[in-house]
């Protein structure tokens, strides 16, 4: 198998093109406007793209997908939810445990809602897991912009269907660079508190539009910025960026 990402310098999201061998098949998962890389080395090499898949509905990672899907022919796979709001045709409808298969592929869809209410990750010949903007390097997506399903939903698709699987899986966001699952388990601040190694905090916080909240996680985001998991009085809790925080 042969992984390659492109990374968008603005929105840092990546687009990643999976073959099972030079000339052979494989995919194209995710758009982010610069996937022209991708697609060079794709005809170079003589691959047949078979499929897009989608991760789910935001821009950063659908833009031009619609288009190029039309002048190559290539069908376009995503749950049924992301097919529901993107702007063009989706061909198949998948749901948490199809496999794709492409040449000597086999790319299993994960149903992993949170961040995107049709969010899937997509487990590659069980060992390489193409996560997109449900958990990165060092940090974990966000709970409060619109589409996402909840804190609980992102935390369940972490910790159940991610974190399980052998350590040594190879993890590829949607955003940044790769990790693995021994390391996130070990250095990701979220997971730690969510498998029991580090304390919850109790810091105050108040959060623009909210108000009055308790901050458990003040954490670095994948840009360089922050991300803060909080809880509200009522004992909801959400994950936010940082900009959206002020601490107490």
């Amino acid at each position: 198998m042969i992984l390659q990402r492109v990374e968008q310098a603005d929105w840092l999201s990546n687009s990643y093109l999976v073959v099972d061998q030079i000339g052979g098949k494989g995919v194209l998962i995710d758009g982010n406007g610069v996937i022209e890389p991708l697609l060079e080395r794709a005809d170079r090499e003589g691959t047949e793209l078979t499929h897009i898949l989608l991760t789910h509905d935001h821009w950063d990672h659908v833009v031009g997908l619609g288009e190029l899907a039309k002048e190559r022919g290539i069908p376009i796979l995503a749950h049924e939810k992301t097919a529901a709001k993107v702007d063009f045709p989706v061909d198949r409808m998948l749901e948490d445990g199809d496999v794709v298969e492409s040449g000597d592929l086999r790319i299993k869809a994960l149903f992993t809602p949170g961040h995107a209410a049709g969010h899937l990750a997509f487990l590659i010949d069980g060992t390489d897991l193409i996560t997109a903007d449900l958990i990165f390097k060092g940090t974990v997506a966000g709970t409060m912009a619109p589409g996402a399903t909840g804190f609980e939903d992102l935390k369940h698709s972490i910790m159940e269907k991610v974190m399980t699987l052998p350590p040594e899986t190879r993890i590829h966001p949607g955003h940044r660079e790769p990790s693995t699952i021994a390391a996130e388990w070990e250095q990701n601040p979220f997971v730690r508190i969510w498998h029991g190694a580090d304390e919850e905090g109790d810091g105050s916080c108040e959060v623009n539009q909210r108000g009055e909240a308790t901050l458990i996680l003040w954490a670095p985001d994948y840009d360089g910025t922050n991300k803060a998991w909080v809880r509200f009085p009522d004992g909801t809790d959400t994950i936010t960026g940082g900009s959206q925080i002020t601490r107490k």
